[in-house]
């Protein structure tokens, strides 16, 4: 497929390549030398080796011992608690079978954490959900540090899980790696009437009883949740990149089609070692022309503004700069394709039958939006990502897919988008960096000029709400030292419903935070992922109640109506959770993370080597200038 690509696409990827050339260098020459000839087995010492297969069968032992055919790893993130992932319990067994099949072997080499953000929403639990991102990606290099492998499997779904497994796995970037779906669950209650069944909640007029039986009708078996948050985001963007097999995102669990792609992922990966004749190492494929590939899918799906935080601290596990700056010329250029809830009221199974991913990537490759010249699993070039998987007689292939969308309420193609750009808007002003998701929130309610009413945690917005204290009034609510730094950047998608109460009133309402809001969430304006953070001494730090906000996501303008120098002689008020106040729930066991994890618009990370070192806690940062 030729077609000349789209002018800000190219210019944004070749800045890319140019801010990143020194540490995409380096990144390239250390998976080049790990890639040593033969098996990673082949260097241990006799020790080592027989500690590697010893309670391996006698096959196997003597596969092990040969050093010739492929030994992969399969890394999990299974739990028959969560829903996403209670379908991995069998694939490790399934994906041996397809390995040895296919001439290769394979060990379940460790198995990493996986909790929930809708379990731990609101919940001191949720403190630790950013940083487990890190620690996946930690628990998937030590599974991987044992140097027995030629190339990996890894089984995960959900929100920092996903981009977990990926940065654990660039730093093994010289191994071949596939990432095998779990699919959706069948859709339930529709996500329109979930919602609006928390909001009656929120405003009284319904029970806990009733709200259970909606949450409990919507989330209801085995599988991911079918709105586009962002576990789902996560299942496109790994398919985007390149590394699921395509078509395979958003197959039902407990399916034929879906036991078949799981079969056919232990295949391919066995095919893509030295040994397999097709040598495809994971650190060669996520380069910067596939990490624009995954803004632009993102963008153009209305995904999670999780991934601001997320794709960034990816490409820099493969040396490469991403910046929002990135996120948001792209966001210029590539138009709104899809309407899946929170941004519609279809979700991710109604998006697969209306085309799903292979027309979407058929459509933005057709307008020069994506780069088609990738290396994948499946082979060389994104089109074959237009394809979808099909059972012929039992046997799986793949064939073309639909090249004009079977639900224009829910899939558009390029030439007639929902809307023009992305929906996603990087502001700056006095108070500092943020992000905006635009596609959930009504163009004529996303700007808002209010009063500030400040807050310095969540619960106290929505007892403020309970007690009617916000009632028949604009305000743009700052819910301040939610950062990374002060208590791990938590989810903040329990204001949606409360806030979302107000603005359908007629109140005009907006948050401004320095916390993330859920993949899921929408409706009203949210200035997210607030750089500098308040507990860094941030602007958001003196911010006083009264103080007049604009929040302008169409101008980019996240305006605090304060005389600059008045702003920076006040006093920081408020302060992050220290002491007792963040312990429990394992929250002390993560101090560390809190004292060197950067910064929102670097990744949010604790790794030296992929985000810039955060600024001591006691420094003053200085009032950030309009720009």
């Amino acid at each position: 497929m030729t077609t000349q690509m789209n002018a800000t696409v190219q210019a944004v990827t070749d800045r890319i390549v140019a801010r990143s050339a020194e540490s995409r260098a380096e990144y390239l020459r250390r998976i080049r030398a790990a890639a040593d000839t033969g098996p990673a087995r082949g260097r241990l010492a006799c020790a080592n080796v027989a500690h590697g297969f010893a309670a391996a069968d006698p096959d196997a032992k003597q596969a092990l011992r040969g050093h010739v055919k492929p030994n992969l790893a399969i890394v999990s993130a299974y739990n028959d608690m969560l829903s996403a992932h209670q379908p991995f319990r069998d694939y490790p067994e399934q994906l041996k079978k397809a390995v040895i099949r296919a001439g290769g072997i394979a060990q379940f080499a460790g198995g990493v954490p996986a909790m929930c953000d809708g379990i731990t929403q609101g919940r001191d639990g949720m403190q630790l959900s950013l940083y487990s991102r890190d620690v996946i990606a930690m628990s998937t290099a030590i599974a991987l540090s044992h140097d027995m492998f030629d190339g990996a499997l890894m089984l995960g779904v959900c929100d920092k899980i996903v981009p977990g497994l990926l940065i654990g796995a660039l730093s093994f970037g010289h191994l071949p790696t596939v990432f095998v779906p779990a699919g959706p669950m069948a859709s339930g209650l529709p996500n329109g009437e979930k919602a609006k069944v928390r909001q009656l909640y929120a405003e009284g007029k319904v029970g806990r009883a009733e709200l259970l039986e909606a949450e409990a009708a919507s989330y209801h078996s085995a599988g991911t949740c079918t709105f586009y948050g962002t576990a789902n985001s996560n299942q496109l963007l790994m398919e985007v990149l390149g590394l699921h097999l395509p078509g395979s995102s958003f197959v039902n669990p407990g399916t034929q089609m879906r036991e078949a792609l799981t079969r056919a992922a232990g295949r391919r990966a066995t095919e893509l070692t030295r040994q397999g004749g097709e040598p495809t190492p994971i650190g060669e494929i996520v380069d910067e022309r596939a990490i624009v590939n995954a803004c632009v899918a993102l963008l153009a799906s209305g995904g999670s503004t999780n991934h601001t935080i997320h794709l960034v601290a990816i490409a820099r596990a493969a040396g490469i700069t991403l910046t929002w700056d990135d996120l948001s010329d792209l966001s210029a250029v590539v138009p709104s394709l899809c309407r899946i809830y929170p941004n519609g009221t279809a979700d991710v199974n109604h998006f697969h039958a209306a085309g799903g991913i292979g027309f979407l990537v058929h459509t933005l490759l057709r307008a020069g939006l994506l780069h088609e010249d990738v290396r994948t699993i499946a082979g060389h070039g994104l089109s074959l990502y237009t394809r979808e998987p099909v059972l012929r007689g039992g046997d799986l292939t793949w064939e073309e897919g639909p090249k004009a969308s079977l639900d224009l309420s829910v899939l558009r193609p390029a030439d007639d988008p929902f809307a023009p750009d992305g929906g996603l808007r990087v502001l700056t002003g006095p108070l500092g960096r943020a992000v905006v998701k635009t596609s959930a929130v009504k163009p004529e309610q996303r700007l808002v000029t209010a009063p500030a009413v400040v807050f310095d945690d969540q619960f106290e917005l929505l007892e403020a709400f309970g007690a009617g204290e916000l009632d028949g009034r604009d305000f743009v609510a700052v819910i301040r030292y939610q950062g990374p730094a002060a208590n791990g950047m938590p989810e903040l998608h329990k204001l949606t419903p409360a806030l979302g109460v107000l603005q359908d009133r007629g109140q005009r309402v907006a948050i401004v935070t320095d916390g993330r809001m859920s993949g899921a969430s929408g409706k009203v304006t949210a200035a997210i992922h607030v750089t500098p953070e308040a507990a860094l001494g941030g602007p958001l730090a003196r911010v006083r109640d009264g103080d007049l906000i604009t929040v302008d996501p169409d101008a980019g303008v996240l305006d605090l109506h304060v005389d600059r120098e008045e702003l920076a002689a006040r006093p920081v008020t408020g302060g992050a959770p220290q002491g007792a106040d963040w312990a429990g729930t394992g929250r002390e066991l993560f101090a560390a993370f809190r004292s060197t994890v950067g910064s929102a618009d670097t990744g949010a990370s604790v790794f030296p080597g992929i985000t810039a070192p955060p600024q001591p806690r006691t420094q003053e940062v200085p009032v950030v200038q309009p720009v």
